[in-house]
């Protein structure tokens, strides 16, 4: 599960949109529209989902085997 994520217009930089997906299922989702208050500028963006993309957080392998992580 990852956090859909759009670009500022602004500075250019990833903002979180406050929703949480996978990516297959996003990109399964219906086209739609969205709006975000971007907590770099203090504006609200309008994206549209075409736009966006799901940022997912990296798992390695010994954690998903539940090993100790080595040095």
């Amino acid at each position: 599960m990852g956090m859909v994520m759009v670009k500022c217009p602004q500075t250019g930089r990833a903002i979180p949109t406050g929703i949480k997906s996978d990516r297959e299922t996003f990109l399964r989702s219906i086209v739609f529209f969205g709006n975000t208050r971007c907590p770099i500028c203090q504006a609200n963006h309008n994206w549209f989902a075409r736009e966006a993309w799901v940022e997912e957080p990296i798992v390695r392998t010994a954690e998903i085997l539940g090993a100790a992580p080595s040095c």
